[in-house]
């Protein structure tokens, strides 16, 4: 029994998108590696997923802090879990403690020589990548970094798509002075330098705003100055179909405006526009990659893409394998997620499959 049935058209363009071998399996590690950050936190992070103590189970992971005291470490703030598990295993009781893969927090700050700086690559340390220049494992980072910016995106892209969508369609659907004075307003807003604001308004936000509200304060900026593309597309097909004589059956018959648009013209036009979004999130992770690196995208210490390219690029010879790794993961996501983009395209495409009525 299938989950979702698709009219005969849609089925076909699924089914030719599951023959473009390259996108398919790209989309497939794309919802896995979305599916995987979801639980994180079981893999990569400080606490531990399980501690048995004393015939007792706990939990740290998605619970609340567990002082060292209730494990006799001595000390009432957060158990080094790390550490409790070193302790168990030279007392040789029965206690133990069930660590992530990567015990590291993306937040972490960890020794290297003695000194809080980039340490190489280590397998026996648990730092698969090393770390960066404040002694935070690249991993960590990296992961929590790639969450972030594809969460990101996709809030990016439905609020640009419905905002885009939304205006677009009324722009064509009702046409006139309407879609005239649309335009003009649309040229004007255009025309506003996007980089010059985002410096702008992050220089006049407070420091004390919490990283939460500041990263919403971003995507509201990014959403601001990118749903024109968005609205063009969607004012070409409305006005397209608008012409059809299905839609002057519909408003024959007496169909209210809201059925014509809702029922009508954007399920005959979303088609084409499915094609654009993982572009739309492509251009997002660059965006905000981009932002990250000059100084103006998430705030610190946000784990994030572009922060760790500028730290590669500041200490190219001294750490390498911070821009290294950093480079590539970025190269790594964003071809993954153009190759989904141009097998819809394909699969997609209205010249291969278009019905006449």
């Amino acid at each position: 029994m299938r989950l979702f049935k698709f009219n005969p058209l849609t089925a076909k363009k699924v089914a030719r998108f599951k023959q473009i071998r390259r996108g398919y399996y790209s989309f497939l590690a794309i919802l896995a590696l979305v599916a995987f950050s979801f639980f994180a936190e079981l893999f990569i992070n400080s606490r531990a997923i399980v501690v048995s103590y004393e015939g007792e189970l706990y939990f740290p992971t998605y619970g609340a802090v567990i002082p060292g005291d209730t494990f006799g470490l001595g000390y009432s703030y957060e158990t080094n879990y790390r550490e409790l598990k070193e302790r168990f295993e030279e007392e040789g009781s029965d206690n133990w403690v069930l660590l992530p893969i990567i015990p590291y927090n993306p937040y972490e700050n960890n020794e290297y020589e003695g000194v809080f700086k980039p340490a190489p690559p280590s397998f026996s340390e648990g730092h698969w990548l090393g770390t960066d220049t404040t002694g935070r494992d690249i991993v960590a980072r990296l992961f929590y970094g790639f969450r972030i910016a594809i969460f990101f995106s996709f809030a990016f892209l439905i609020l640009t798509y419905l905002i885009g969508i939304a205006i677009g369609c009324l722009m064509g659907y009702f046409g006139g002075l309407f879609d005239l004075i649309g335009q003009r307003l649309i040229e004007i807003w255009s025309n506003l330098p996007f980089l010059y604001v985002v410096i702008i308004v992050f220089s006049v936000v407070p420091s004390s705003v919490p990283v939460s509200a500041r990263i919403i304060i971003l995507l509201t900026v990014m959403v601001m100055f990118s749903w024109m593309g968005m609205t063009y597309y969607m004012r070409t097909g409305a006005y397209k179909e608008k012409a059809r004589d299905y839609v002057a059956a519909a408003e024959a018959i007496g169909a209210s405006t809201t059925r014509v648009i809702f029922r009508h013209i954007l399920p005959n036009t979303l088609a084409t526009l499915v094609t654009f979004m993982p572009f739309t999130i492509v251009g997002a992770i660059t965006a905000v990659t981009a932002l990250d690196y000059l100084g103006f995208g998430l705030p610190p210490p946000t784990p994030s893409l572009g922060e760790l390219l500028k730290q590669g690029t500041d200490n190219l010879t001294t750490a390498p394998w911070i821009v290294v790794s950093s480079f590539f993961t970025l190269v790594t996501i964003l071809t993954l997620v153009a190759f989904v983009g141009e097998a819809i395209r394909e699969a997609f495409d209205p010249k291969k499959f278009t019905v006449y009525r």
